[in-house]
């Protein structure tokens, strides 16, 4: 069983290797990998004092030498800004995309994901209301509702999302006063809705988020204009 942060001496030549191949002229610095207990398939790599420290995810355990490998490269490229080699970019896209890791990295998300939700009830407005509108509106009523739940901060960067691990879907605090309009919450609302009935789908190796299907529905909305522009002047 791995703890928090587990070391693995195992794959400190392969990366000492792909260190060689990208700076065939420069001395290899003391090289650390570890794994840790992320709640996805993250990867980090931090230059310090001279030297390297790779975290990989743990979902990286019992992955072939030729997938790590490709992520050392990644990961080496980036930290000294050279070029990612396209092959080793699809070999470690072929794995993250295999349906056997996609659903391990959902699984593990949903047992580890810890999230702090605030609920679905605002000061000025209830999500749960909205939601109930929309879902008798636009589905007909048959749309399971998932949690809902205003975002802790004041978030403008993330106006909403909807996370698949943890059937959740948060709204921006941002638009929970009386100058918001309503129309531009059951906006963001119905787009994490539409969501739930167009999960993401893979073509190939690309992730398909907002699909066309989506995106025509999307279209529906009857306000849209009007939100994205309130949207955009945020």
């Amino acid at each position: 069983m791995l703890t928090s942060m587990s070391v693995i001496s195992d794959f400190v030549p392969i990366f000492a290797e792909e260190y060689r191949a990208l700076r065939p002229r420069a001395p290899i610095p003391p090289i650390a990998v570890r794994f840790r207990r992320f709640t996805s398939l993250n990867t980090t790599i931090r230059l310090r004092e001279g030297k390297i420290f790779v975290s990989l995810s743990d979902l990286m355990e019992g992955a072939p030498e030729s997938v790590i490998r490709a992520i050392a490269h990644i990961l080496l490229a980036k930290l000294y800004k050279k070029p990612v080699e396209a092959a080793h970019n699809v070999r470690f896209k072929r794995f993250t995309t295999s349906a056997a890791v996609a659903r391990q990295t959902q699984l593990i998300r949903h047992t580890r994901g810890s999230k702090r939700f605030s609920g679905p009830e605002g000061r000025f407005y209830h999500l749960e209301e909205v939601f109930d509108s929309l879902n008798s509106q636009f589905f007909g009523g048959l749309l399971g509702r998932p949690d809902l739940t205003w975002s802790e901060h004041m978030a403008k960067r993330s106006l909403g999302h909807y996370d698949a691990a943890l059937n959740t879907i948060v709204v921006s605090r941002v638009f929970d006063r009386p100058s918001s309009p309503r129309y531009a919450i059951e906006y963001l609302l119905y787009h994490e809705m539409l969501h739930l009935k167009h999960p993401v789908k893979m073509r190939g190796l690309r992730r398909c988020v907002h699909s066309r299907e989506f995106k025509a529905d999307e279209s529906l909305f009857p306000q849209l204009h009007e939100a994205l522009a309130f949207i955009k002047r945020l």
